[in-house]
């Protein structure tokens, strides 16, 4: 090798390497953030449901597909398809479903094969409650049951199945049944889609300890926030915007940098908003306000997960 070939060569290697490094030092892209259509239910037309969803800021859908939703489990090869194509056509994603999936049933099948054939992998199944009046833990292990069925029927249509932990005496409330029995299945076809709102209703200051056991099973993330309100002599959870209520999202994103959770991320918005975070058919407030409203939490979290470097 000469003197020249030497120097080119030397220079394009270390032109290599501070492109390396520059490409290290650069913030990866952006999680997408979807929005949970059930604050949508008071417009049933595609084409302004994606319009409207455009503008908030948000890169998709979370849709319903279940009893009342935008797609109905009868429906569902008719109208799945047509809300999908809409939203390609706005550059729009829907990755994700909310359904009332319980267990690997005709219904079920079909639904799943509908959306393997539209390109959607992730789904939201339904919950199950306990009967207080029965053994907790038999019930558990027979719920395990049907989502060990469920996951062959997921992985035979390339879907991910998520199970949420919802506050009250469900199944999962707690964390740890849930844990259990998909620690029991070990299947990537079923998961956890994990809300630390119900988390933290549930766990107080110790749900930090529940998430860290479920996180290797976390396949979805929903965003939302609550306090303490005491009604009718009552205390129970009221919603409310991002930051204004009992959540530590400070912490939440630290442990979430931790485990560097790449998974689709739903927003969902529980405080009154018209009747829009109840799935209403009818608004009772100007559309533009609850649009001011999403997108001022859209924009905040957004904020904070740019502070928090995910």
């Amino acid at each position: 090798m000469n003197r020249r070939q030497f120097i080119g060569t030397t220079l394009a290697g270390s032109t290599l390497v501070q492109h390396s490094l520059h490409a290290n030092l650069l913030p990866a892209d952006p999680q997408k953030i979807f929005m949970f259509s059930k604050m949508f239910q008071w417009t049933e037309d595609y084409n302004q449901l994606a319009e409207t969803i455009a503008g908030i800021g948000f890169d998709g859908l979370d849709l319903t597909v279940r009893p009342g939703g935008h797609v109905l489990p009868e429906r569902v090869e008719e109208d799945l398809p047509k809300a999908v194509a809409i939203f390609k056509k706005h550059k729009l994603e829907i990755p994700l479903m909310v359904t009332g999936i319980l267990e690997a049933d005709n219904q079920a099948e079909r639904i799943l094969k509908t959306a393997q054939s539209l390109g959607i992998k992730h789904y939201r199944m339904g919950w199950y409650p306990y009967n207080l009046k029965q053994d907790i833990a038999t019930q558990s292990a027979d719920f395990g049951k049907k989502m060990k069925d469920l996951a062959s029927l997921n992985a035979k249509y390339g879907l991910t199945g998520q199970y949420q932990n919802h506050t009250g005496n469900y199944f999962g409330a707690t964390i740890w049944d849930l844990q259990q029995q998909l620690q029991a299945i070990k299947s990537p076809s079923l998961g956890c889609q994990y809300d630390i709102n119900h988390a933290t209703a549930e766990a107080g200051g110790a749900w930090e300890v529940g998430l860290h056991l479920i996180a290797p099973h976390i396949k979805s993330i929903a965003i939302k926030d609550f306090y303490w309100a005491k009604k009718n002599g009552k205390w129970g959870k009221e919603g409310c915007p991002l930051s204004a209520g009992t959540v530590n999202w400070k912490k939440y994103l630290e442990v979430w940098k931790q485990y560097n959770f790449q998974v689709p991320i739903t927003m969902h918005y529980e405080y009154p908003l018209g009747g829009a975070e109840n799935g209403a058919k009818k608004l009772t407030i100007p559309p533009q306000e609850l649009l001011t409203a999403m997108k001022k939490d859209l924009v905040l979290f957004k904020q904070w997960m740019t502070e928090a470097k995910l």
